[in-house]
């Protein structure tokens, strides 16, 4: 049975004040659990998931799999299909923010590499579902990770 789709606040926002961005839940299988892959944000250091803008000539999956490349040093097999969506309003700083619908991809880890784009500004961790779904925070994401099935994963090969 597939999990039930979560309401998406756009937190007060107009449609057109809203951007698209494109999240990899990167994930591997230990021992018969999953365990998802966390990056620290840049600035404020909290956990998240590797996400970004679109990205031109890319699909939604592909720039996934771009973020977790640049931002995690993740390496493997994206699904074109998302998984779901959440949302978070973006610090652009000087106290402006810019209200995001996120989708998520998941990307099944083949390789994690030391040295990537990002690797001397983030710090990266393998956590359970359940830890993961605490560190990250935001309701909505915490849902979307205590809800994923890798065998609803439809990855490419």
């Amino acid at each position: 049975m597939q999990p039930k789709p979560h309401p998406i606040s756009l937190r007060g926002a107009r449609k057109g004040d809203v951007r698209t961005q494109f999240a990899a839940l990167c994930y591997r299988m230990r021992r018969g659990k999953v365990q998802i892959l966390l990056v620290t944000s840049r600035r404020t250091k909290r956990w998240i998931l590797p996400k970004g803008w679109p990205m031109d000539g890319k699909t939604p999956g592909a720039s996934a799999a771009c973020e977790a490349w640049e931002e995690a040093g993740a390496l493997g097999r994206v699904s074109e299909v998302s998984i779901g969506a959440y949302t978070y309003a973006k610090d652009m700083g000087n106290e402006d923010f810019v209200p995001c619908l996120v989708m998520l991809y998941p990307l099944k880890v083949k390789s994690l590499k030391r040295s990537y784009p990002e690797h001397a500004e983030r710090r990266r961790q393998w956590v359970s579902r359940k830890k993961a779904a605490r560190m990250v925070g935001a309701a909505d994401l915490s849902r979307l990770i205590l809800d994923f099935e890798p065998s609803f994963a439809k990855l490419k090969t």
